[in-house]
């Protein structure tokens, strides 16, 4: 019985797709449900399983190809009784290249020393030869060695790869935020001695009770919420000609990736204790880096906070993630000298970046934001106790 491998529903929103990768080749037997494709729309990469055990018997849609939904991507016979016809196909398929290769090897006659050194190398052919009645001698397999030596040299200065559908997305979209809105960003300073030490002292407990690590990203989206609340505008977007407040806080949280960056959600933050945020952020990163964030992890952000310090940053300007009107962007804790009490002291210090939509948020309610940000983290205790 032959089945129809097609383009499952891509979420909301999303009509197309890009064949990312076939794990499975013709001839080959699969089990239900055993993975075949990743498909990558513009926001996240989706599986395709097998819908029933069979064997692969064609395949209509390669890697690279843009299909919707519904398309069908190949076939496959469905149960055990056709593994013996293909296994028998595979064989045929082997012998045919096997065949080929011999043939390519046999079109030109080595010495015995020619061989051995073409054996070595991998060379089938030969671009000139010198021995008698056209003979392959050890010295043109030699210069056969050195020419693509040369040729790979040229062509590794360059190398072309079309980019994937969700890095044209990320580019897209930040670029169209700079063209919309009217970004602005403010910077402030961190003390982060108390919130460092605050994690020394319960880590351990921390990890034991919860089953994960105190980060200082619970800190920042605990801090976040507490300010967006006091400053609305900050966690609202514009619609046209009117402003849409939200009422409830979905913190994005950025999360690099070999295919790009994301912005999974946390949703309603303000509901969530330190342990609460600490595991979704575990989770979504997890989920992100293995490619397997849903549509529904994606939407619904109002206000979203990113950390180039893990990566070493000092300090950027991070784009809004559209249609939000702010981003926080942390950074680097770096030890550095303050003036403390009218004292010069070290302490570790990150800076702080919000940009934000100017046509909307006011500059006072931006640096207002940003200071509040600053005096819950470097007092912990006030985030604890509502203050």
């Amino acid at each position: 019985m032959t089945i129809n491998i097609t383009v499952p529903s891509l979420g909301e929103s999303v009509t197309e797709a890009t064949i990312a990768k076939w794990h499975k080749k013709v001839g080959e037997q699969v089990n239900v449900d055993e993975l075949l494709i990743e498909l990558e729309t513009d926001k996240i990469t989706l599986e395709v399983n097998a819908p029933a055990s069979g064997i692969i018997t064609d395949i209509k849609a390669h890697e690279g190809d843009v299909i919707a939904i519904g398309d069908i991507l190949g076939f496959m016979e469905k149960g055990a009784a056709v593994v013996a016809s293909a296994q028998s196909a595979q064989e045929n398929i082997k012998q045919n290249v096997q065949q080929a290769a011999s043939t390519n090897v046999n079109e030109q006659v080595f010495s015995p020393a020619a061989r051995k050194i073409a054996s070595e190398n991998n060379i089938t052919q030969v671009p000139t030869t010198s021995g008698k009645d056209g003979r392959v001698t050890k010295g043109d397999v030699l210069a056969a060695i050195a020419v693509p030596a040369t040729v790979s040299q040229a062509v590794q200065l360059e190398e072309r790869i079309k980019m994937t559908r969700l890095r044209q997305t990320i580019a897209k979209r930040l670029k169209d935020s700079q063209n919309t809105a009217a970004i602005l960003s403010t910077f402030n300073d961190v003390d982060m001695l108390a919130a460092i030490n605050c994690r020394t002292v319960y880590q351990d407990a921390f990890k034991e009770k919860h089953g994960v690590k105190l980060g200082f990203m619970s800190f920042f989206v605990k801090a976040a919420v507490t300010a967006l609340k006091e400053i609305p505008n900050i966690n609202a977007q514009i619609d046209g000609d009117y402003i849409v407040y939200k009422n409830y806080y979905n913190i994005g949280v950025a999360v690099g990736t070999e295919q790009g960056l994301v912005v999974p959600v946390i949703r309603d933050a303000d509901k969530m204790s330190h342990a609460d945020i600490e595991k979704e952020i575990t989770s979504l990163g997890k989920k992100a880096r293995e490619g397997k964030l849903s549509m529904n992890d994606m939407q619904g952000g109002t206000f979203s906070i990113t950390n180039g310090g893990i990566y070493g940053s000092l300090l950027s300007t991070p784009i809004i993630n559209p249609p939000q009107s702010g981003i926080l962007g942390m950074h680097n804790i770096v030890p550095r000298p303050v003036a403390l009490n009218n004292e010069v002291v070290i302490r570790p210090m990150m800076y702080i970046a919000l940009s934000y939509d100017h046509r909307i948020i006011d500059g006072s309610e931006a640096v207002t934001f940003l200071k509040r940000i600053k005096e819950l983290v470097e007092v912990p205790e006030k985030i604890l106790f509502g203050l």
